[in-house]
């Protein structure tokens, strides 16, 4: 079953860029997949033209295969009056900035599970991978795709969620680690999350489920693909060493703060959208200390509000409001074409499958008695 994964893909280097929506482009996917490892976009911020125009760019620029990712979170449940007092709590900063906080909230992503023009789309395009995270459409949707001879991955977080994958017949899982940047990926925000690591749900699901599984969360250069393989998975999927990538679409303030202190202190927050996700550590993370009991909406209409106040600061030269997604692995990313850092981690691996073969454990375990026993 895993050759068959990265046969059907037609990969030569078992890597997955991740979708990363808002930050990957099809300028990025392309170049990836160019490389023989699969390039991905995220569409769960866009609608289904904004989709479409993405697609049609990505097969423009690519023969090979690439994957479309959507979000397909729960229905939000507007509460007005929680959301107004969000707008109160964060108003004294909107006021720092000579600006006023929204009058209303909106929902500014739509879920797939809610969107027939979205998969009317994909069923037209068909492309050739299309991944979901948050959680799973309808068994209708998933038949209609799978009709289309589209192969389907879709994010788990533990193992319950990778066990409803598997039933709803889904090709392979993304073991999406707690070190992850970026969304968590967990079906229901509100519930106990065991923050699995990527060491140990990757191990998990390999040993618990019966398909590919994928391993993600603070991968970054060869030696973490391989350490991935080593556990089981087909491939490793990739996000915050593809940020700094000149295809990315982030923002030189992004592209600086990847750089700075920010990078070494990653922490999960739910103040940004509304549901947890792991970013650089910048102003709006900084707000956890002094959130106290404020609730923010659900997901994604407390993210109206953050885009918002990151548009509000922006505007007077703050950038520490921003979405600046990462995880931790941050400090090991790298500044170089995506197509160089494909070559890149390709050869990174290759090295330490050789040094693998090279050194028997046994060998290797007696050097390290002996390192331990020098001091």
């Amino acid at each position: 079953m895993p050759t068959s994964f990265i046969d059907r893909l037609g990969l030569s280097v078992p890597l997955i860029q991740a979708p990363m929506a808002g930050v990957s482009t099809p300028a990025l996917a392309a170049a990836v997949s160019e490389q023989g490892a699969l390039g991905s976009i995220g569409v769960g911020a866009t609608d289904a033209a904004g989709a479409r125009a993405m697609i049609i760019e990505t097969r423009a620029q690519t023969n090979r295969a690439f994957n479309v990712n959507l979000f397909v979170h729960a229905i939000a449940n507007a509460d007005p009056a929680r959301e107004a007092a969000w707008l109160d709590w964060l108003a004294p900063l909107f006021n720092e900035f000579g600006a006023k906080p929204p009058t209303v909230l909106r929902t500014v992503y739509k879920s797939f599970a809610d969107d027939p023009d979205m998969l009317a789309m994909l069923l037209t395009l068909a492309p050739p991978v299309v991944s979901f995270h948050f959680g799973l459409p309808s068994t209708e949707i998933i038949a209609a795709l799978r009709d289309r001879n589209i192969l389907l991955m879709a994010t788990a977080t533990s193992l319950n969620e990778a066990r409803a994958i598997e039933a709803a017949g889904i090709d392979a899982i993304v073991a999406q680690g707690i070190e992850a940047g970026g969304h968590r990926g967990v079906f229901d925000p509100l519930a106990p999350d065991d923050a699995l690591g990527t060491i140990a749900l990757t191990r998990l699901l390999v040993l618990k489920t019966r398909i590919p599984v994928v391993a993600a969360g603070g991968i970054m250069d060869g030696a973490g693909i391989a350490s991935a393989l080593d556990l089981g998975a087909v491939a490793a999927q990739l996000g915050t060493a593809f940020v700094a990538c000149p295809e990315s679409a982030a923002d030189e303030a992004y592209r600086a703060a990847l750089k700075g202190p920010g990078a070494y202190h990653t922490s999960l927050t739910s103040l940004i959208s509304g549901r947890p996700a792991r970013a650089l550590a910048n102003r709006f993370t900084g707000l956890a200390a002094a959130v106290s009991n404020s609730l923010p909406p659900d997901y994604p209409i407390a993210y109206d509000a953050g885009k918002a106040l990151h548009a509000a600061a922006k505007a007077k030269g703050e950038h520490g409001f921003g979405a600046q997604w990462a995880g931790q692995g941050a400090p090991l990313a790298r500044t170089t074409p995506a197509a160089e850092l494909v070559q890149v981690l390709r050869a990174e691996l290759q090295s330490c499958r050789e040094a693998a073969r090279e050194q028997p454990l046994s060998s290797s375990f007696n050097q390290d008695s002996e390192r331990g026993s020098s001091g």
